[in-house]
């Protein structure tokens, strides 16, 4: 490991422990101007989760501490109950399509994360997934927390153990076969990321705005990527909140989001020729094994201050 990355880890990792609730509220109203914080969660089919995670940040986060400023859910096309679910518990719903009709949108996370930054306003945006068990307020504090407290801070992950079943810490699969090794070899500062797939993070808007965001599984990895080049290493941390629960994906979903995470890093490399950006997969049949061939994601949004709906916004 590098002797930077070492020292990161000494300065730049926390626990969520290290910020109680009352000195992080004292924080934000002690700045001027005080920041305001944006909590989005991207959903889709998401009805037995997401109703309780808006109901732990609004009654911790916004009523019994006015820490959150802004709680939206947006639903990227949900079968489900999910839209209901969550504005009766307290959040504020968007559809997708909603957002910047005149682009078409695009299936993926990253499409939601980068549509959602168009209708929200806080300084500072703070991302969880909508599929996530037991959560605990912290997820949001705790990666909240160094942008209230640390001005040099522009982008924060959260990093826990990730069981899986009765298995402690065996969760983040593509994590440990993919991405980790990804970075450790291509971008060896960020080697001291714990969790750099996990969907918990929050940012500077002023941040977010400048990064493109690629439409599929490979947001996370890509933000991570340019933020460090984009403002350095210093300015990421990361802080420990406990432990993620939330569904897991089988085998061949891990694979397209695999590939789709390769793809991500490849064209971060390499501008020049490209691989053909498809994956097949076996399933068996009646008749033996059966191809299935996937497109892997490769679209990716602009910066959101590219965007002409978005500057005209900042600007009125």
């Amino acid at each position: 490991m590098l002797e930077e990355v070492e020292r990161w880890l000494a300065t730049r990792s926390w626990s969520a422990a290290d910020r109680p609730l009352p000195a992080l509220l004292a924080a934000k109203r002690a700045a001027v101007p005080s920041p305001t914080v944006s909590v989005v969660l991207p959903a889709l089919d998401e009805e037995a989760t997401v109703g309780d995670i808006v109901t732990v940040i609004r009654r911790e986060l916004m009523e019994r501490v006015p820490l959150v400023d802004e709680l939206v859910v947006i639903d990227s096309g949900s079968t489900d109950r999910t839209a209901e679910v969550a504005a009766a518990a307290g959040a504020r719903v968007v559809h997708r399509d909603a957002i910047l009709p005149r682009i078409p949108a695009l299936p993926g996370k990253g499409e939601v994360l980068w549509r959602s930054l168009m209708v929200t306003r806080g300084d500072i945006v703070c991302f969880v997934d909508a599929d996530l068990r037991d959560f605990s307020a912290d997820f949001v504090s705790g990666i909240v927390g160094p942008l209230l407290t640390d001005p040099e801070v522009q982008f924060v992950k959260a990093m826990y153990d990730r069981p899986l079943g009765e298995a402690a810490g065996q969760g983040g699969r593509v994590t440990e076969l993919v991405a980790r090794p990804l970075l450790n070899l291509h971008w060896p500062q960020l080697a001291g990321v714990v969790q750099p797939l996990g969907g918990e993070y929050a940012a500077r808007r002023s941040l977010l705005e400048r990064l493109p965001f690629p439409v599929g599984y490979g947001v996370e990895l890509a933000l991570l990527v340019d933020a460090l080049h984009t403002v350095g290493l210093d300015a990421l941390a990361q802080v420990d909140v406990g432990s993620r629960k939330h569904r897991h994906q089988d085998g061949r979903a891990l694979g397209r989001m695999a590939a789709a995470i390769y793809r991500t890093a490849q064209l971060r490399l390499s501008r020049g020729q490209l691989v053909r950006p498809v994956l097949t997969q076996f399933e068996r049949g009646a008749d033996g094994f059966v191809p299935r061939t996937h497109a892997v994601d490769t679209e990716e949004r602009p910066p959101m201050r590219e965007i002409g709906e978005y500057a005209a916004r900042r600007a009125a």
